[in-house]
């Protein structure tokens, strides 16, 4: 359907522009918590749910304009529970990735390196956990919460 029809492509983009600017505030919010010594998971879950507001925000009025026969909040409450199934899957995928990743940037980036290599495991973790999860919650939210616009 991406593929084929213009208008989805096109709100496929938008969307895509908007995790962008979530990954911003996800990565913003996901570091400066963890310079305060926030654990990286518990900092990771606060990032996302700030994320997941500021991504509901856009894509209610730039994704999708169309979208107005629910309410708000029952929208709202679909973008959610969506966004509670991708930490669900976000959340011990960071996990695994770390385990993973610490040790290969302990054993490949030089100790010089301007960044400790649990901050670019971390931050390599998070990247590709919003990956994963951008393309189920794309799917999801057009199918579930914005359901009632046109093909």
């Amino acid at each position: 359907m991406i593929l084929t029809n213009p208008t989805e492509r096109s709100r496929f983009f938008r969307f895509a522009i908007v995790g962008a600017i979530g990954a911003v505030v996800d990565f913003g919010i996901l570091n400066l918590l963890m310079l305060v010594d926030v654990p990286f998971v518990i900092a990771s879950i606060c990032s996302f749910i700030t994320a997941v507001f500021n991504n509901f925000l856009w894509n209610r009025h730039w994704t999708y304009p169309d979208s107005r026969s629910k309410a708000v909040s029952h929208q709202l409450v679909q973008f959610a529970l969506i966004n509670v199934v991708g930490l669900a899957i976000r959340t011990p995928l960071l996990a695994f990735l770390e385990k993973i990743l610490i040790p290969i940037g302990e054993s490949t980036l030089p100790e010089n390196f301007f960044l400790p290599a649990d901050v670019v495991a971390h931050n390599s973790a998070l990247a590709i956990a919003i990956l994963v999860v951008m393309l189920w919650n794309f799917i999801a939210n057009r199918y579930w919460t914005y359901n009632d616009v046109d093909s």
